[in-house]
């Protein structure tokens, strides 16, 4: 089933103060838009913004198609299921931009519900006493029986949502509301305290807090070996270097790259190079190891993390690596998306012990350290 979350993301938020919407305010070096994309990318086929008019140059900076919203929500929910109308997925999601706090375990259990129900959404149990007021004095009690307050996103079949949106009238609190005047049945799933919707504010030192709270660090080592055999030059961390051998393996048998991206398997949990490129395979046979790389660094993103740092030591009698270091990093960083100075390549003897030091191949090994905030 091919799923598509509509962020809607086109309000002006003026309530949370600042110099921006929101949306497009600065939380822990990434506007708020920023971290809610990331929260849904590992977890639907794609994503659809409904941004103001004045907003739309900023949707490139995003990597997302945008489509210009309403003046109200339905409005913009409108806007993004039309603009999804000519290639419809099965599931659609509607989110608010401002819960960027959203957590995949949500995510998934509301694409789950849709397995059984038409429409699904996250709901909290209203466990605290509620008062009527008026003028600041409480003017009665109301039976929280049965109550709950409502969160995004709210999941929907496609068909059955946009049908629903074209024929109602007046303004909706939100999609629900639209769907059960369809006649539609909404599933409650449990919803999350963490999910709450910035409003006011001190939103932002909370929303600030719960992220640096469920930062998700990783480390993972990798280790390879490769032999010598005939050849004129060395891969070594995507340079090639002149040597009077060349080194064996199933593919260029860059020993560094291999160790490079079985150190970020390691830390996503995701296995090895051999799994991923079985050397079984022919269609492998001599490809270039940045391949190999460049997968598992785009693995890391579409799972959330974000590698901050590489460390990779080379251990061989010869070729000399001192002077091919810097351009090692900076292969490196290239193809992994990392500044250079997040990126550490050196090279180390074994004193002539073993088969290092007997000259029959290189050895590495590297460690790298993954965040998810």
């Amino acid at each position: 089933m091919r799923t598509t979350a509509i962020i809607v993301a086109a309000g002006r938020g003026t309530r949370a103060g600042g110099d921006l919407p929101k949306q497009w305010q600065i939380m822990r070096g990434a506007p708020v838009l920023a971290h809610t994309i990331r929260a849904f990318e590992p977890y639907v086929d794609d994503i659809l913004l409904v941004m103001h008019s004045d907003d739309m140059h900023r949707a490139a900076d995003l990597g997302q198609r945008a489509v210009v919203g309403g003046a109200t929500r339905d409005a913009s929910v409108c806007a993004g299921l039309a603009a999804l109308a000519n290639d419809p997925p099965d599931y659609v999601l509607i989110h608010d931009a401002a819960r960027p706090l959203v957590s995949a375990d949500l995510i998934t259990r509301v694409i789950a519900a849709l397995g059984d129900h038409r429409g699904a959404a996250p709901g909290v149990a209203v466990t605290d006493a509620l008062w009527t007021g008026y003028d600041d004095l409480v003017t009665g009690t109301h039976d929280r029986s049965g109550l709950y307050r409502a969160q995004t996103p709210q999941g929907f079949h496609f068909d059955a949502i946009h049908s629903a949106h074209r024929v109602f009238e007046g303004q909706a609190a939100d999609d629900v509301e639209v769907a059960r005047a369809a006649g539609l049945d909404v599933a409650i799933v449990a919803g999350d305290d963490d999910n709450f919707k910035i409003t006011q504010p001190a939103d932002f030192a909370r929303a600030d807090k719960l992220m640096g709270q469920g930062m998700d660090i990783r480390t993972g080592n990798g280790f390879d070996v490769h032999r010598f055999g005939d050849g004129d030059h060395v891969m070594l961390c995507g340079v090639a270097i002149p040597h009077s051998r060349g080194l064996q393996g199933h593919s260029d048998a860059d020993v560094g790259l291999h160790t490079i991206t079985d150190a970020i398997y390691g830390a996503l949990a995701r296995g090895d190079i051999g799994q991923h490129f079985p050397p079984s395979d022919p269609q492998w046979k001599g490809c270039e190891s940045h391949v190999f790389l460049r997968h598992a660094a785009g693995l890391a993103r579409d799972m959330g993390f974000t590698i901050t740092h590489i460390d990779c030591t080379l251990i061989c009698e010869f070729p000399k690596i001192g002077p091919h270091a810097g351009a090692m990093r900076a292969m490196v960083a290239d193809i992994t998306g990392l500044d250079v100075d997040r990126v550490s390549v050196k090279a180390t003897t074994s004193e002539r012990l073993g088969f290092t030091g007997r000259g029959e191949g290189i050895a590495a090994m590297a460690t790298t350290t993954l965040v998810k905030t």
